[in-house]
Formats: C-alpha cells, sequence, structure tokens
C-alpha cells in the first residue's frame, strides 16, 4: 500500500475506533536510530488554533527516550487484523529487539520522521507541548487506581500535525 499526503483538514478520523480499538504506533527518532512502540490511547482536535494528536508515553519505555530528544514523531493508525503484529511494539523492548523485523511491518520515512508503511493512516507531528500526568490531575480517582497502581504516570506529548498520509 502507498501512502499519499492528504490535506489536513480533509482527514476523516473515528478515534474511538482507529485509536482506541485498531491501535496505532508511535515512532520517533530519524533514519539512522527510531523506536516505535503500541498505543491505544490517544487524541486528535484542535489545540490553539491547530490541528494536534495527544499521545501518551511512560518514562520507562525506550520510544520515550525518542520523543523527548526529537522535535517531531508519528503516529501511524494501523487498520483491522493488525494486533497481533503489534504485539511485539507494546511487549518488546526496542533496546534488545528489532521489532519491525521481528512483527513483519515495515519502517518507513516522511521528511525523516520513521512511521509503518502498512498503516491506513499516519499523522506526522511537531512537538509543541509536553506535561507529566500526576496523581492531581484526577477529578475521578477512579482513573488513577485503575491505570496507575503502580504510580508510573504517562508523559502526555501534543503534536501539531504537520502532514497526514492516507
Amino acid at each position: 500500500m502507498s501512502l499519499k499526503k492528504i490535506e489536513t483538514l480533509g482527514a476523516a478520523l473515528a478515534p474511538f475506533k482507529e485509536i482506541g480499538e485498531n491501535w496505532g504506533i508511535l515512532s520517533a527518532g530519524n533514519e539512522e536510530k527510531f523506536n516505535s512502540m503500541t498505543v491505544s490511547w490517544g487524541a486528535a482536535g484542535v489545540l490553539w488554533s491547530a490541528p494536534c494528536v495527544f499521545v501518551f508515553v511512560r518514562p520507562q519505555r525506550y520510544t520515550y527516550e525518542f520523543t523527548e530528544r526529537c522535535d517531531r514523531f508519528s503516529l501511524s493508525l494501523m487498520p483491522e487484523g493488525f494486533h497481533k503484529k503489534m504485539a511485539v511494539f507494546g511487549s518488546k523492548s526496542g533496546r534488545d529487539t528489532d521489532k519491525y523485523a521481528e512483527s513483519g511491518l515495515t519502517p518507513a520515512f516522511y521528511d525523516g520522521v520513521p512511521y509503518t508503511a502498512e498503516a491506513q493512516k499516519v499523522f506526522i507531528c511537531r512537538k509543541i507541548a509536553a506535561a507529566d500526568i500526576t496523581p492531581e490531575w484526577f477529578t475521578d480517582h477512579k482513573f488513577d487506581v485503575e491505570n496507575y497502581p503502580r504510580k508510573d504516570y504517562h508523559r502526555m506529548y501534543i503534536g501539531e500535525v504537520e502532514a497526514v498520509l492516507e
């Protein structure tokens, strides 16, 4: 499948299905060194008059180092039926595993930003903000208790969408 750049405002998105059910792959780095991880939490919308995506990474994840260091990242939204291949990206560390080789998926690059070639839609983003989730964030503490029993809170990254590939 060959992805082509489309107008950002023309990108149709069913976030509950495409992010929550089908999952995505977050990638950061460059053509020499990058890492990717499975994501099933995230959002897309408009913030500060800019089209944005919101992704969440725990500090112990290898992808965190790349997302911290790099100004850009991608969110590759995958079609149905890829969970088994994507499980490698959520269960193995890129520190000691070539996740793409093991999963059978293919890394690709857009303007130096890594993404997953088998995606049905890719957001190429420029990082514009980051914030750590803390216990004080929660107005309904059941979400803290259910999602962070080890208190290993995510960092939220907000990326302005520079390009959409479909």
